[in-house]
Parts: structure tokens; sequence; C-alpha cells
């Protein structure tokens, strides 16, 4: 693949392509969505060959049964000036399983390198369960990298916060879970995002009632989320 692509990947719907060669500078601004009801194991291995190549991964995954996710990506950077960056961030609740696998490798020669990897997941419950393995495999030594994952549950100190400006308690829970999805969420066309929010959210809608929080340190970058993202003009039209 030598050009520039854009492409929106729905599991169950699309077929994921295991193995993306990039041999000429081009820009892979990929999205991949796993709604409720969908179990999937994929691998996928994304390599640049020449330089100014530059790959966009965003991910989202909302398993509320007894699904089983398991994503497993593979960046390499076998050329100099290249970037990637990955953002990853999921729902879990029921009995369903999640794992996130993911490499960056970076070759000897491949110096100037920006690559980042994160991956972001929300518990609804004691009996689901995530695994994360952020891995970083650098050869070259004038790069920059950084790889991280957290996991959680919900905060009652961000549901405190929005139930005393008036906003009911399943909508504020609603909120904070969409705007925890709000920065892949973003990356989809418009209709997508309101028939994400309106019809693949209503699995979640009825564990949340009994959903667990924690108020741990995990879970404190959902605050920051809650209040630097679009969802936020959701929460100010019910205040």
């Amino acid at each position: 693949m030598t050009a520039s692509c854009e492409r929106i990947f729905i599991v169950g719907r699309d077929s994921l392509p295991e193995r993306t060669l990039l041999d000429s500078a081009g820009t892979l601004h990929w999205t991949i969505v796993v709604p409720p009801g969908s179990s999937c194991n994929a691998d996928l291995t994304i390599e640049f060959n020449a330089p100014d190549c530059e790959l966009d991964l965003g991910a989202l995954f909302l398993c509320t049964g007894d699904e089983q996710v398991s994503l497993n990506v593979n960046v390499r950077h076998n050329s100099g000036n290249c970037r990637s960056r990955q953002q990853i961030h999921g729902i879990v609740g029921g009995r369903a399983r999640a794992g996130f696998n993911g490499l960056i490798y970076v070759k000897r020669d491949a110096q100037h390198t920006k690559a980042y990897q994160e991956c972001h997941s929300i518990l609804l419950n004691e009996g689901a369960r995530v695994e994360a393995r952020p891995q970083l495999e650098i050869y070259a030594d004038d790069v920059e990298c950084s790889h991280g994952a957290t996991s959680g549950f919900l905060d009652p100190e961000q549901l405190f916060y929005m139930r005393s400006r008036g906003i009911d308690e399943d909508v504020a829970r609603s909120l904070q879970l969409q705007a925890f999805l709000a920065p892949v969420l973003c990356r989809l066309p418009q209709e997508l995002q309101d028939q994400f929010i309106e019809k693949l959210l209503e699995p979640v809608s009825r564990l949340i009632s009994g959903c667990r929080f924690w108020a741990g340190a995990k879970t404190g970058f959902i605050i920051w989320r809650l209040f630097s993202c679009p969802v936020t003009s959701l929460a100010t039209s019910l205040t």
C-alpha cells in the first residue's frame, strides 16, 4: 500500500486486514469498532518500510455479556521518520473478557520515529475482565515512544458532581461512559456516533444500576475526559 487511506471497520460487518505494508509515504487513519454481542480475535500488523509513513489507529469495544474480544496490534517501524499513534478505549461488563496486546517495534536504523500507544478500559462489574499488554521493542536511539494502559471502575465523585448539578443518576452514569469513549467515538461519522450512543449503549443501561464504583487513582483520567470533550455539551443542556 502506498497511498493515504481512511477507513472504519465494524467487527461483524467488515473483515480486518491482517498485514499492511507501507512501501512509500502515506497515512493510515483507521478506526475499529467492536459492538456489543461481537466476539473477535483480531491480528493486525502494519509495517513502515519507507520514510514519512503515518498510522493513526483508534479502536473501541463494548462488551456487556459473555463476549471474548482480543485485539492484537503489531506496528513495525522498519524505516525512520515515521509516526504511529494507537488509542484504544473499551467498556466491559457481565462475564465478558477483553484483551489488548500491542507491540511497537523500532528497527535499529529507524531513527526519528515517533510512536505512541495507550489502552484504557472501564469495568462495569467484578465479573468482567480486561487484560492489556502494551509493549515497546526499540533498537534505535533517537526516537520518541511511549505506551501505557489503565483500567478501573466508575468514580463516585464524578457521579456526585453531576448529580449536584441536577443531572439524573442514570443519565449521569451514561454520560460518564459516553465521555470515556468520546476520544475514539468522535472519529466516527455523526450517523454512526448517534447509532452507537442510542442503540449500541442499550445493553450497558441494563448494567448501569448495579455497576460498581471505585475511587482509586487509576480512573482519575475520566474526569479530564468528561469535561474536555464535546460530550460535555450534553451535560450542559441538562443543567
